[in-house]
Parts: structure tokens; sequence; C-alpha cells
């Protein structure tokens, strides 16, 4: 796991980058953005879920941040 986010992070952050080099460039004529923000929703979401059955099966523990202090 810490080798899969800072990627996956990476990664999202890339897709981000290209989308907007494509919004700036294309001006709306062509589906060139879309398509490259289409990864980092696959992305997040499975960052999400593969954060959320790495603490299913205790290969990471929450840290306990205190509420109401």
């Amino acid at each position: 796991m810490h080798v899969l986010v800072p990627i996956a992070f990476i990664l999202i952050i890339a897709s981000m980058v290209s989308a907007l080099y494509f919004m700036m460039h294309d001006r709306g004529k062509t589906q060139r953005m879309v398509w490259s923000l289409a990864p980092r929703v696959g992305l997040s979401i499975t960052l999400f879920f593969s954060i959320l059955v790495a603490n299913w099966i205790g290969w990471i523990h929450p840290t306990g941040i205190p509420f109401g202090r």
C-alpha cells in the first residue's frame, strides 16, 4: 500500500494535467479533455476501494483521530 497510493496519486495528477493541456489547446472543439479525465475517475474509485479493502484485510490501520478536543 505504501507504493500503490503514491503511484495512484501521480497518475491522477498526470491525468488532470493532460486534461488541462487539452482544455487550453482544443478550446472545446474535441473530446480529448473528457477522455483524459475518464482514467482519473477510474483511478480515484479504484484507489478508494483499495484503501477500504486494505483496511478490512488489516494491511493498514486507522490512526484514531480524537474527536471533541
